[in-house]
C-alpha cells in the first residue's frame, strides 16, 4: 500500500529544531531541510529491534552494514567501491571540515560555489584556510537556469588553493549536475591540484525522472587520489536527528590524513543510527519511490501556485532534485522578504545565509495541506500590503 504523506504529524513540543524555532507562535516552518514525514516503517522497526537488545554501549559498524552500503552504491549509482573506502561519520558538515584540515594549511584557499548550503561558508575556518566564493552562473539558453560558471572558476583559483567543495545535487538551486559537469569539475581539480570534496547527500532525491545522479565516485583515473564523496541516508529517509553519514575515500593515504584530521573531536556513533541506515538502504526503496512521487506533485503545485497567484516570485527551474525550492522575490520590492513572510505566518530560510541576500528557500517536504496553507498566507499578506 502506498505511503500516505498527507498525514499531518504534530511535531510541536517534541524538541525539534524545525518547529521549535516558532514554539507557541502560529508560523509554519518551511525552513531547515528536514521533512514533516515519519521515517519508513522498516527503519523504525529496525530501531525497535536494536532497542529490544537492551544494551546501548559504545558502537562500531556491525557485520553486514558495509556490504549493504556497497550493494546500494552499485545498485542505485553504478559505483564500484571497496569496504575499506567507507569511513563512518556523524554528519557531512564535520566531514567537510576534516577534509580541509587533512590537506590545507592556514591561509590556503577553499573554493565554494554560491549560493550554497550555509555550512559551506564555515568549514574552512577549522583549518584557518581562506574562502574563495565563486558565484554560479545563469544559462540564457535555458531561461536563466542556474549553471556552473567554469570561466569564473578559472579566474578565481589561485596557486595556493587546495580544496574544492562541490554540492551535487545542489542545495539550494535544485540542480542535479550532469555527468559532463562532474567530469569538467574533476578536470578542473586535477589541473589545479585540488582535493575534490563532493557533498551528495541529496543524491537519492532526484525529482526529474529523466535524470540519473552522476556521482563523483564513478570517476576513474588520477582524480581518485584526491577525491572524497560524502553521502547519507538522512535526507532521503528523514533521519537527520540520528546523525550518521559516510565518506567514500578511494585513496588509502588520503583516508589516513582524513581520519587523523578528526582528532579527538569525532565521537563514537549512535548504535541505532547504523541499524536505521542499513534498513533504509536495504528495504525502504518502495517508500522512497512513494516519497519522490509526492515531492514531485508538491513541487509542481508550488510552481503552478506561484505562477498563478504570486508571479513576482520566481522559482529556480529546473528543480531537478531535493525538496527545496530557491525563490527570487525581488520583483516584490520588499526590503526584507524573510521577516515579511515570517510575520505573515510562514517561516522560510533567509537567502543571505546562502550567500544571496534577497532570495528565499522554501522546504516543500511537508503534507500538501501545510504547503497550501503556507502559500495562501503568503498570497494574503501580499494582497493586504497593496
Amino acid at each position: 500500500m502506498p505511503t500516505n504523506f498527507d498525514t499531518v504529524i504534530d511535531r510541536r513540543n517534541t524538541g525539534t529544531l524545525k518547529w521549535g524555532r516558532y514554539e507557541n507562535r502560529d508560523i509554519l516552518p518551511l525552513w531547515v531541510a528536514d521533512m514533516d514525514f515519519a521515517a519508513p516503517d522498516v527503519v523504525l522497526d529496525a530501531i525497535r529491534a536494536r532497542l529490544d537488545h537492551g544494551v546501548l554501549g559504545y558502537s562500531a559498524p556491525h557485520p553486514g552494514i558495509n556490504e549493504s552500503i556497497l550493494a546500494y552504491l552499485k545498485r542505485d549509482h553504478q559505483i564500484d567501491a571497496e569496504s575499506e573506502s567507507i569511513h563512518w561519520l556523524p554528519g557531512l558538515v564535520p566531514a567537510k571540515s576534516m577534509a580541509c584540515r587533512a590537506v590545507g594549511q592556514p591561509g590556503e584557499g577553499v573554493i565554494i560555489q554560491t549560493p550554497v548550503y550555509p555550512p559551506f561558508f564555515q568549514v574552512h575556518k577549522d583549518a584557518e584556510m581562506r574562502l574563495i566564493r565563486v558565484p554560479l552562473g545563469r544559462n540564457d539558453a535555458t531561461n536563466g537556469s542556474w549553471a556552473i560558471d567554469f570561466d569564473a572558476l578559472e579566474a578565481s583559483v589561485t596557486p595556493d588553493t587546495r580544496v574544492f567543495l562541490f554540492c551535487n545535487p545542489h542545495n539550494p538551486v535544485g540542480r542535479a549536475w550532469s555527468e559532463q559537469d562532474v567530469r569538467r569539475i574533476a578536470d578542473f581539480c586535477l589541473r589545479h591540484h585540488l582535493l575534490l570534496v563532493s557533498d551528495e547527500i541529496h543524491c537519492d532525491l532526484i525529482l526529474d525522472p529523466t535524470i540519473r545522479h552522476f556521482s563523483a565516485a564513478r570517476l576513474e583515473g588520477p582524480i581518485r587520489k584526491n577525491l572524497i564523496v560524502l553521502m547519507a541516508a538522512s535526507k532521503t529517509y528523514n533521519l537527520p536527528g540520528l546523525s550518521l553519514a559516510f565518506a567514500l575515500i578511494p585513496d588509502a593515504s588520503l583516508r589516513i590524513k582524513f581520519k587523523a584530521a578528526g582528532g579527538k573531536l569525532i565521537p563514537e556513533l549512535n548504535p541505532l543510527s547504523y541499524h536505521a541506515t542499513q534498513a533504509a538502504f536495504d528495504h525502504a526503496e518502495p517508500w522512497r519511490q512513494d516519497l519522490l512521487s509526492y515531492l514531485r506533485a508538491n513541487r509542481d503545485y508550488l510552481q503552478s501556485y506561484l505562477a498563478e497567484h504570486i508571479p513576482q516570485i520566481k522559482m529556480a527551474l529546473p528543480l531537478e532534485a531535493t525538496y527545496l525550492a530557491w525563490l527570487d522575490p525581488r520583483e516584490l520590492a520588499i526590503e526584507r522578504p524573510q521577516p515579511f513572510f515570517e510575520a505573515a505566518g510562514v517561516g522560510l530560510s533567509e537567502g543571505a545565509d546562502f550567500g544571496a541576500p534577497g532570495f528565499l528557500r522554501l522546504n516543500f517536504g511537508c503534507p500538501r495541506s501545510t504547503l497550501e496553507e503556507a502559500l495562501n498566507r503568503m498570497k494574503n499578506a501580499l494582497a493586504a500590503r497593496k
